[in-house]
């Protein structure tokens, strides 16, 4: 029996063919959580953090962090490390997970129409048709966008990335099991020798790929018996140099045999290679209405590789926390609307992990025991010359990962 991959589309009815696939078919059932655990064991990441790669929205932060390239290298290891068994019956995401050069997979979609969707969101959840018909929209455009970032399509529904479509509206959950369960059957779909090492060749792609993220790089990987080949699709001033970080990377994971590197088609564009740092910030919001002097800030951690991203009021910093938590902020107290110490006190509520460094020229010494005892990590006054700002931001790095650990190690 071959893998067999469901993709599916929310309120369809979807988990009673899983079920009964499995039922019919014997195969080991294998969802998206079970493959967002896998990824979270193998990285140390928490589940929360990796599902964000299900989903549309990429962070602000994102080309600083590879966030979302360093949750899909997770990923496919977890998915890569499963197919090791053959046989299984992988829905959900993770579906699209599987390259296309393993055969021995039968790829199968399950839709329906807008109408029946609606009345199962209302059944399901009590949706009034309205807000049915928003919601599904928008599951809709992630899972659009979840497949046009792995296949590079816009209609996640298309007939030509699945070997089977399945109307659910149309087809009861008993047939539509039965259907494929049939058509798995079929001699084409037998293991081969071609297949298996395409198998392979995904596991060691996937090896790869997160050995770069764990050192914060993220090019593309691709690889053929053991032979790798690593392509940069972002300038960088120093090639050769980064070539050969690469290569250095690459070479003692088990299997590979050779490696090279290449550009990509990206290269040329106007966008910079940032390996991630590990041990500097990378996800520093700035919060201050001088915008000519924060953008300028901003553009100098930047230049130490700091990734920022920037608000101009109290609201507009509260927003971007709720939607994109970032790792600290830097504060100023006197805004307009909601000030500093109003931002810094719903931080703390909300977003205890968040450190938040103040950084004023207004402040009375009142200001910052009240800002300390509200939880900010420092209190900086402006002018602050900006290495010391640099370390400070460090030192607040430096308590959010020992906090990290603690975490891990119950300790």
């Amino acid at each position: 029996m071959p893998t067999i991959s469901v993709f599916y589309g929310e309120f369809c009815g979807t988990d009673a063919v899983v079920r009964e696939l499995a039922a019919r078919t014997g195969l080991e059932p294998i969802t998206d959580r079970e493959v967002l655990a896998d990824a979270a064991r193998i990285s140390g990441l928490d589940t929360h953090k990796l599902e964000k790669a299900f989903c549309s929205a990429t962070s602000v932060f994102n080309k600083f962090t590879h966030e979302k390239e360093r949750a899909l290298a997770f990923l496919r290891l977890a998915v890569a490390e499963r197919l090791g068994s053959e046989s299984l019956l992988v829905s959900g995401h993770a579906a699209h997970l599987i390259p296309r050069e393993i055969s021995h997979v039968l790829r199968v979609c399950l839709i329906a129409g807008l109408k029946f969707r609606v009345a199962r969101a209302a059944d399901e959840r009590g949706l009034a048709e309205k807000e049915a018909i928003r919601t599904i929209g928008h599951l809709d455009q992630e899972r659009a966008e979840w497949v046009r970032a792995l296949r590079a399509v816009d209609d996640p529904w298309r007939p030509d990335l699945y070997d089977m479509v399945i109307p659910l509206d149309t087809t009861a959950a008993a047939a539509a099991a039965v259907l494929i369960a049939e058509h798995a059957g079929a001699p084409g779909l037998n293991a081969t020798a071609q297949s298996r090492q395409a198998a392979q060749d995904f596991l060691l792609a996937s090896r790869v790929g997160v050995a770069l993220a764990n050192e914060g790089h993220n090019v593309e990987v691709s690889t053929r018996d053991g032979n790798v080949l690593l392509t940069i699709n972002k300038h960088v001033l120093m090639l050769s140099r980064l070539e050969e970080e690469l290569k250095a990377i690459v070479a003692p994971v088990a299997g590979v045999r050779a490696v090279e590197t290449r550009v990509g088609s990206g290269y040329h564009q106007d966008d910079v290679y940032r390996q991630f740092q590990f041990e500097t910030p990378s996800k520093v919001l700035l919060v201050d209405d001088e915008k000519q002097f924060v953008q300028t800030l901003s553009e100098r951690l930047q230049l130490r590789n700091m990734g920022t991203a920037v608000a101009y009021d109290g609201e507009s910093a509260l927003n971007l926390i709720a939607a994109d938590e970032p790792e600290v902020m830097i504060l100023d107290l006197m805004m307009p609307g909601i000030d500093g110490i109003e931002v810094l006190r719903q931080v703390k509520r909300t977003r205890p992990a968040v450190e938040v460094i103040i950084l004023t020229g207004h402040g009375s010494e009142a200001d910052r025991e009240t800002c300390m005892q509200l939880g900010a990590f420092a209190y900086l006054h402006k002018p602050v010359d900006i290495e010391v700002l640099s370390q400070t931001l460090k030192d607040a790095n430096a308590r959010i990962q020992q906090k990290r650990r603690e975490r891990t190690t119950g300790r």
